[in-house]
């Protein structure tokens, strides 16, 4: 058990506050509501090194872009979890600023895809090297498996937070 008595082997829970929660889940919500903080603020600062007019909300869709390659308006505003209207104003924004294009999408005349543009996927990536570059630097007293841990049991948190 670590000296601030919270415990950290599986299933063994450490003291019960007053309030009847376990010490584990409130030291998670601390560094979940620290991390989530953090998390913010660096999305607003990375928005605005991919272009200056870039709403901070605006930047996952550009991830998602990156990642994934074309998507429709429906899939990334279900992926975002915000309307059709918002989704709508939040392309029209980033069409303006010649970071995406939308394309009619092969497999249904109706739909259109989203795709991110040359320039858009050149700041994109730029952004996301330094980003990458700034983990290194951080975590470079790190083991590398402690690393992979961290990233793996975020991966396994947003899983379950999907559910």
């Amino acid at each position: 058990m670590h000296e601030d008595g919270i415990g950290g082997a599986h299933g063994v829970t450490g003291p019960v506050t007053p309030s009847g929660a376990d010490q584990e889940f409130l030291a998670l919500e601390r560094e979940l509501t620290v991390l989530l903080r953090r998390a913010r603020a660096n999305q607003g600062e990375m928005a605005r090194e991919v272009h200056p007019d870039l709403e901070s909300s605006a930047y996952g869709l550009l991830i998602r872009l990156d990642e994934l390659g074309g998507q429709r308006a429906t899939e990334l505003a279900a992926y975002i979890g915000v309307g059709k209207a918002t989704m709508s104003r939040q392309l029209r924004a980033l069409e303006d600023l010649g970071l995406i294009t939308r394309q009619p999408d092969p497999a249904d005349g109706r739909a259109w895809l989203v795709t991110l543009t040359d320039e858009g996927r050149g700041r994109v990536g730029t952004v996301r090297e330094a980003r990458r570059a700034r983990y290194v630097s951080q975590l470079a007293h790190w083991d590398r498996h402690e690393v992979a841990e961290l990233a793996r049991l975020l991966h396994e948190l947003n899983g379950v937070m999907e559910r």
